[in-house]
C-alpha cells in the first residue's frame, strides 16, 4: 500500500489530486481543517486536523504514518495572498509538517511552489536556468520554503521535490479570478470587463495538474519541477473560446480595464522535465478544458 498524506484536499487543487492519486494506488488520506463530515470515497480516509497546530500534526503523523507527503495547503485568497504576512506563518507550518513527516519514517515528500519564484523579467521559465528573483512577499517565502526543506530532506535522505505551479483553471476556481469572472459574468447575461488580452501565459486544466502532480510524486525525480502546459495562449484567445462556449461573445469587452505595471507581456513554461523525466504529458486540450469548465459553471448556476 502507498500511503500518502495530502494537506489542502478540499481546495481547488487538492480535491482534484483525490481521483489522481487513487488512480496510480495511493490511499490517501485527506486532511481537513473543517469539522463537517466528508462523503465516502472509496480510497480516501478524511482526517481533521489544523496545520498550524503542532500536537495536531504530531497526532496526525503517529496514526497515519503515510510513506508519502503531498503539501498543497497555503492561504491563496485571490487579490491578498502576493503580499499577506499570512505567508510568513505557512513557512513555518510547511516546515514543522515536513519535520514531523521525516522523524514518522516517511520516504517521500512533493511540496508545491509556484512560478512566483522565478523572475518574470525573463518571460521563459526553465527551472535551472531562469533566476529565482519572486517580485511579491507570497513568491519570496515558496523559495525560501523550498531551499529550506530540500537541504533538510537531503540531510535526513529523505526523497523531496518542488513542484512550481504556472497558471490553472477549471472546475472550483474561485470565482474572482480570470476565467471564472468572465465566464460567470457571461452566463449571468452580465458584461465581462478586461484588459485589452495581449498578455501571453501558460494556462493548464485543473485535471491535468493533478495529474502532473501525481505522476511526480509517484517518480523518483527530486529537485524543482515546472508543473505547466507548456503550450502558450494569447488571453484574449483564451476568453474568447470561453466566451463561445458560454454563447455571450458579444459581451466580452477587451481593453476595459488597465494592465497593471507588474504585469508581464509574456510568462511561460519550459515542461521538459516534466515530459523528459517524470514521462508526463497533458491528456486535455485547452478546447476540451475550457467545455468541461463551463459546463460546470453552468451546473452550478442553475443550482
Amino acid at each position: 500500500m502507498k500511503d500518502v498524506l495530502l494537506t489542502g484536499a478540499r481546495g481547488f487543487i487538492g480535491s482534484h489530486c483525490l481521483e489522481a492519486l487513487i488512480e496510480r494506488g495511493f490511499t490517501v488520506h485527506a486532511v481537513s481543517g473543517k469539522g463537517r463530515r466528508n462523503s465516502y470515497r472509496e480510497g480516501v480516509e478524511w482526517h481533521h486536523a489544523d496545520l498550524h497546530n503542532a500536537e495536531h500534526v504530531l497526532c496526525l503523523m503517529a496514526e497515519v504514518k503515510p510513506q508519502y507527503l503531498l503539501h498543497l495547503a497555503w492561504d491563496v485568497t485571490h487579490g491578498v495572498y502576493w503580499r499577506s504576512l499570512e505567508n510568513l506563518r505557512w513557512v513555518k507550518t510547511s516546515l514543522s509538517l515536513l519535520q514531523a513527516f521525516i522523524n514518522g519514517g516517511g520516504s517521500r515528500a512533493l511540496m508545491v511552489g509556484s512560478c512566483a519564484e522565478y523572475d518574470w523579467n525573463y518571460g521563459y521559465c526553465t527551472e535551472e536556468l531562469t533566476p529565482l528573483q519572486p517580485g511579491t512577499l507570497y513568491g519570496v517565502c515558496k523559495d525560501a520554503l523550498h531551499k529550506v526543506a530540500a537541504a533538510a530532506a537531503a540531510e535526513s535522505g529523505v526523497s523531496h521535490a518542488w513542484a512550481r505551479l504556472f497558471f490553472l483553471y477549471g472546475p472550483g476556481e474561485q470565482e474572482d479570478r480570470l476565467l471564472p469572472a468572465v465566464i460567470s459574468s457571461l452566463l449571468k447575461g452580465e458584461e465581462a470587463f478586461c484588459t485589452h488580452g495581449e498578455q501571453i501565459r501558460d494556462y493548464m486544466y485543473i485535471k491535468d495538474a493533478a495529474s502532473a502532480l501525481a505522476a511526480l510524486l509517484d517518480s523518483e525525480i527530486k529537485g524543482a519541477v515546472n508543473i505547466a502546459s507548456g503550450r502558450p495562449v494569447v488571453l484574449k484567445d483564451l476568453i474568447a473560446e470561453a466566451a463561445k462556449l458560454t454563447g455571450r461573445p458579444d459581451l466580452v469587452r477587451l481593453g476595459a480595464l488597465a494592465v497593471s505595471a507588474d504585469d508581464q507581456p509574456l510568462l511561460l513554461a519550459n515542461t521538459g522535465r516534466l515530459n523528459d523525466e517524470v514521462k508526463w504529458y497533458p491528456r486535455y486540450s485547452l478546447q476540451d478544458g475550457l467545455k468541461e469548465t463551463v459546463q460546470w459553471w453552468q451546473k452550478k448556476m442553475r443550482a
